[in-house]
């Protein structure tokens, strides 16, 4: 999603169907870069890429603090926020000790490779590309956003989401049929036309950003109307599948879902579907083994609380008990 943000603040749409490909080799790079420095393995050849990848993220945070800013750099996920003038001069302190590493091992040979540093180059590249991987097809093994296993989605809810003193939280949306972004406050329910609004980023007017998505965000639609009350308040066990498009759903996760729902039926727990897909009135969907009740879901919320295209949440009397991708559904 942040590689999102940038490609489009930089008028560069076009590469975003391969952001995600870009975000988990991005990610593994720099986790192979700090293990390959930790280690002194090939410190020449990779005190190289250090120096040019702290020189562009130096650039590209003083451009994101100045000439066309953003709210956070998402150098650090959702585990640690940082301004991006924070990000600048902790890169500009990065920078000096970048060149002094490629300084001090320059005389090296640059391909001079040893048996066992192939061996461990190869070793931190699978590791740190893996474990990317991983977190895509299943789940991030660390969720740092709201919708922990364990929070109570609507206890949460009704905790004030800004504090005495604080300025009001705005989500900002780009309209597909225009391109510009425009504001809303929480209580807008413009945004949740997910035909027309793109969530870009969730922020505050203050001069400490809050771009943690709040968990105030969470709400469900059908035909009749808000149905939030309606889901969260469902005793006992309640199975959330998330479908971001039916159109897209494989046969496999069909399948499971599937299962799903007629195991569901043998415990007497409830089963519905959320979706950002346009339902045009159609409130059942069929996944073979029974017709499941549907609700509309804003795109960046699911995202946000199932962090997977497709799967399910579980619900205990409205909290969360646990989360799958659609691959780990088992029956």
């Amino acid at each position: 999603m942040k590689i999102n943000e940038y490609l489009s603040i930089y008028g560069m749409e076009f590469l975003l169907p391969a952001s995600m490909v870009f975000s988990i080799w991005l990610c593994g790079a720099e986790l192979m870069m700090g293990c390959m420095l930790l280690f002194k393995v090939r410190i020449r050849l990779i005190s190289i890429f250090a120096l040019i990848s702290m020189t562009f993220f130096t650039v590209l945070t003083l451009l994101s603090a100045t000439v066309i800013p953003v709210e956070d750099c998402g150098c650090f996920g959702e585990a640690l926020k940082l301004s991006p003038w924070k990000t600048f001069f902790k890169n500009l302190a990065l920078l000096p000790m970048a060149f002094v590493v490629w300084w001090r091992y320059r005389p090296d040979r640059i391909f001079a490779f040893k048996p066992v540093e192939i061996l461990l180059t190869c070793t931190f590249f699978s590791l740190s590309m893996y474990l990317g991987y991983y977190c895509y097809i299943h789940l991030p093994l660390l969720d740092f956003l709201p919708y922990k296993v364990g929070v109570n989605i609507r206890e949460a809810m009704q905790q004030p989401s800004v504090e005495p003193g604080e300025t009001e939280t705005v989500l900002v949306y780009r309209d597909l049929e225009t391109g510009r972004l425009r504001e809303f406050s929480l209580d807008d329910t413009e945004w949740q036309d997910t035909v027309r609004w793109e969530w870009v980023d969730t922020r505050t007017t203050s001069d400490t950003p809050a771009i943690r998505p709040l968990i105030g965000e969470f709400a469900v639609r059908d035909a009749g109307g808000d149905a939030t009350e309606e889901i969260l308040t469902v005793p006992g066990r309640l199975y959330l599948l998330c479908v971001t498009s039916f159109d897209r759903l494989s046969r496999g996760c069909a399948r499971r879902m599937a299962q799903l729902v007629a195991r569901a039926a043998e415990e007497g727990a409830r089963v519905v579907c959320l979706t950002p897909q346009p339902l045009y009135g159609e409130t059942w969907y069929d996944f073979g083994t029974g017709e499941v009740r549907c609700y509309n879901i804003d795109a960046s919320t699911m995202k946000t609380m199932l962090r997977a295209n497709n799967g399910v949440v579980e619900l205990d009397d409205g909290t969360i008990s646990a989360k799958r991708n659609c691959r780990d559904i088992r029956p």
